[in-house]
Parts: C-alpha cells; sequence; structure tokens
C-alpha cells in the first residue's frame, strides 16, 4: 500500500493508518475508550510514534461521524457523489446553465438521500441523529459539491466537525450574464407607471426574501452553534477522560507507593531485629569463648596435677 507521495508505507504505518479509519467511524460516545486502547497496544508492540499519533485523534462530532460512516459503509455512492460535485463545479465554472441546472437538481435529490442513508447507518450503529445534526450531515454534503478541498477532507473518511458549503454556490442556475440583467432591469421611468398592484406585489416578494435570507442566516448561525457546542462537548469528553486517567495514574501510584512505604517499615523492623540477634549471638559468642579459656586452663591444670601425682606413685 502506498501513499499519494508514492512512498510504501511500511507494516506499522499501515496499522496506523486501519487504526484511525476505525477510529472515525467509531461512535463518538466509544471514541475516547476505543483510542485509548489502540494507543495502549500501539506502545506495548513498540510503536511510539504510532502510539503518539493515535492519541492525537480527535473524537468527532456525531453529524462528522455520520459522515465518515456514510463514506466507509457506501463506497460506491460517494464516489459517484464525488463525481457530481466535480461535474458540478465544472458546469459552474463554465457557465453552462443546461447542465448545471440539469445537474442541480440530481444535486437535491442525491444530498437528500445520501443525508437519510447517514441517520440510518448512524441508527443501525445505535445512535439516533437529531435534527440539527441531521442538517449539518447535509451542510457537509453540499460542501463536498461545492467545494474541491471539502471534497478531499471528506474522502479521507476521517473528519472532526461538520463542513460549511460556500455561499457563492449556485443554489440551481447559471449566473445570468451581466448584459442580460441589466436588460431586464426596468429604468427608472419606466417604474413610475408600473400598476400599483404590481408595486405591492414587487415589495412583498422582497419582504419574502428579505425574511427567507434572515431565517437562512439564523438557521446557518443555530448550526455553527450547535457545531461549536458540539465540538466543546468532545473536548469536555476528552478532558473528562485524560483527567479519568490520570486519576487512575495517581491512585495506582499512590498504592505503589503505600505498598514500598510498608515493605520498607517491614524491611527496616526486619533489620531492627537482626541487628539485636546479631548483637545476642556476638554476646553468646564472647561468653563462650571465655567460659571456654576457663575450662582449657582448668584442663590443662587438672592434666599437670594428674602427671605429678603419677610421678610420685612410680617412685
Amino acid at each position: 500500500m502506498q501513499r499519494k507521495g508514492g512512498r510504501r508505507r511500511d507494516a506499522g504505518e499501515q496499522d496506523v493508518e486501519a487504526v484511525l479509519d476505525e477510529l472515525y467511524t467509531t461512535p463518538p460516545p466509544d471514541f475516547v475508550s476505543r483510542r485509548e486502547e489502540r494507543a495502549a497496544a500501539a506502545r506495548t508492540a513498540g510503536r511510539a510514534q504510532d502510539a503518539r499519533r493515535i492519541r492525537a485523534a480527535r473524537r468527532p462530532t456525531r453529524a462528522a461521524w455520520a459522515a465518515n460512516l456514510l463514506l466507509r459503509s457506501r463506497p460506491e455512492e460517494s464516489r459517484r457523489f464525488l463525481e457530481l460535485g466535480q461535474a458540478l463545479r465544472e458546469a459552474h465554472r463554465t457557465l453552462d446553465a443546461a447542465g448545471l441546472k440539469e445537474l442541480s437538481a440530481q444535486r437535491r435529490s442525491v444530498v437528500t438521500a445520501l443525508s437519510r442513508q447517514a441517520a440510518q447507518l448512524a441508527a443501525e450503529a445505535g445512535h439516533h441523529l437529531p435534527e440539527p445534526a441531521l442538517r449539518e450531515v447535509e451542510g457537509t454534503l453540499r460542501a463536498v459539491l461545492a467545494d474541491p478541498d471539502a471534497a478531499g477532507r471528506w474522502a479521507d473518511g476521517r473528519l472532526e466537525g461538520s463542513l460549511t458549503p460556500p455561499s457563492d454556490f449556485p443554489a440551481g442556475t447559471a449566473p445570468a450574464p451581466v448584459e442580460t440583467a441589466r436588460a431586464r432591469q426596468p429604468s427608472r421611468p419606466a417604474a413610475k407607471h408600473t400598476p400599483a398592484g404590481k408595486r405591492g406585489g414587487d415589495e412583498l416578494a422582497e419582504r419574502r426574501r428579505k425574511r427567507q435570507e434572515e431565517l437562512a442566516r439564523a438557521q446557518e448561525t443555530a448550526q455553527a452553534a450547535e457545531r461549536r457546542a458540539d465540538e466543546r462537548r468532545a473536548a469536555r469528553t476528552d478532558a473528562e477522560e485524560t483527567l479519568r486517567r490520570a486519576r487512575g495514574d495517581r491512585d495506582r501510584a499512590r498504592a505503589q507507593v503505600s505498598l514500598a512505604e510498608r515493605q520498607l517499615r517491614a524491611a527496616r523492623e526486619e533489620l531492627k531485629r537482626a541487628e539485636a540477634e546479631r548483637r545476642d549471638a556476638e554476646e553468646r559468642n564472647r561468653v563462650t569463648g571465655e567460659e571456654l579459656s576457663g575450662a582449657e586452663r582448668e584442663a590443662r591444670e587438672a592434666a599437670r596435677h594428674m602427671e605429678r601425682l603419677a610421678a610420685r606413685v612410680r617412685r
């Protein structure tokens, strides 16, 4: 297997890439524990650099996870979707109105269909996508169609947060040429002869358009706020997991210190007893040595006395 630059990966690199792919399709509530398991396994295997890469992975939002899951679980549909995005961007670039209109109709239906598939995959994994998260999935898919950078990020399958489509991507038709737009604008004198009903209808349509724009902006603001909140929740979960692990390490270290202190106290007591026994043994050795010396003197004196008596008897 090779990287994009053409250099071949070794076995360790293949392992860490597979682990990262797995992590970003792991349901967010299970992400941190799975990440720690995989990082610990890499450290145990002596792959410290891989362990650091795994540990650096950040928990995706629920919408980003669903988008990653969609890419991995529906590879053929995802490939066609990326190709649709390329065709849409090309039609917009060349101002191909007919092609853009046809492709935009496909865009709406495909985004809706893939968003539903993402929601279904999430539900099958045991996690329902709330409405705000589903809207973020739809926004991510629209961004993939409109922005080649967003398409590349989604194609990697490791989104941490949802993507936002650019505001200048066409809604359904190519932008009209400047000359045509100007030709359609009524001149100021002509506006004076516009019927009152027509002017009222235009004003109502303009107010509706402004309200729709305000609603769209409010929806984007709400989605961005929800996305930020989801990212903060993910960061909080990471921080809580790090704190829990640090507390566990501290408790284990305290237990080891306590055990070592108990062992040290026991060893010191044993040393005291051994020192006392040594002193007693030395005292006994000294006493018995003195007693032995006395007994040996008595034995020598008794032997000499016996020899003197024997000499008298022989006379």
